[in-house]
């Protein structure tokens, strides 16, 4: 048997799932415009409030660091290349791609398209903007040289980026670096 109560909880509706099955278990997921939070029937009141409370708060932080859209990413990128390289990159696509686990982006200049890894999904928006400005860049300049170097050192928290990847890639047991080849600190 299960039993259902809705209670309001701004912005979304909570609706509360009680199953006679379930005996242990507590979870919570988005479905359509509102959070179902799953439980056994047998909680108490004070009980199904503090999981209620947590599991909704966890979904909320969750839902702040949601997930760039291809639309996203490609609207992204247009915008990076007007601010910091004059609109002269212009990618004919920019996707996520989960078969990168050793590079944060990459490019095709000769197609124009820009593969962004999914392990970037949930950092900093700064980020991700400076991986998308090195993989535009790219479409401007194929290697790391110095013009290319001009080119991502417009975008003023490239260095930062880069030192902020390192970190994540050396966590990550990839002391290669953040963006291989890069000259990030040379003046």
């Amino acid at each position: 048997m299960v039993t259902r109560d809705s209670v309001d909880a701004p912005p979304e509706r909570v609706e509360i799932r009680r199953s006679a099955r379930r005996k242990r278990t507590v979870s919570a997921r988005v479905e359509g415009d509102q959070i179902v939070v799953l439980m056994p029937a047998g909680l108490s009141r004070e009980q199904e409030e503090k999981h209620v409370a947590a599991l909704v708060e966890k979904l909320r932080k969750g839902h702040q660091r949601r997930r760039l859209t291809g639309q996203d990413l490609t609207a992204r990128a247009a915008r990076l290349s007007r601010e910091y390289l004059g609109g002269r990159a212009v990618p004919t696509e920019v996707k996520w791609v989960t078969n990168q686990g050793s590079r944060w982006g990459s490019c095709s200049p000769d197609s124009g398209r820009i593969r962004i890894s999914s392990l970037l999904d949930g950092m900093p928006g700064w980020v991700v903007d400076a991986v998308l400005v090195h993989e535009l860049a790219h479409l401007l300049e194929a290697n790391h040289g110095p013009r290319f170097q001009a080119l991502v050192r417009g975008f003023p928290r490239y260095a930062e980026a880069s030192a902020f990847l390192d970190g994540v890639s050396w966590a990550r047991g990839n002391p290669g670096g953040a963006f291989e080849g890069d000259d990030v600190g040379a003046g």
